[in-house]
């Protein structure tokens, strides 16, 4: 007899449920919002999201600009990063080479 193994999550998002977190997509978008739910598959449910929208001419750059969206579900597949906004803070590219 074989047990069934249950899918389990690398991550432990619990101990975020009902903070504030940034979740990077896929394809460049990012979105914070309240956690207010998860999967093993890391699809998740952020209340109060806020979508970050991107430079027109850079599509690589963020804007200070957000657009509000709401309760919102995101697909696991397309998530690529989550931090906690708590304690987040913006640093320089250490990759860039910088003009002397």
């Amino acid at each position: 007899d074989k047990e069934k193994k249950k899918k389990e999550t690398i991550l432990d998002l619990s101990k975020y449920l009902d903070k504030p977190v940034r979740v990077k997509f896929s394809g460049g978008r990012e979105a914070c919002g309240i956690l207010k739910g998860f999967d093993p598959l890391l699809n998740l449910v952020l209340d109060g999201c806020t979508e970050n929208l991107r430079d027109p001419d850079d599509p690589f750059k963020l804007t200070e600009d957000t657009r509000p969206l709401g309760l919102v579900v995101c697909r696991g597949n397309s998530v690529v990063l989550i931090c906690p906004e708590e304690g987040m803070e913006s640093i320089a590219n250490p990759f860039v080479q910088q003009d002397a």
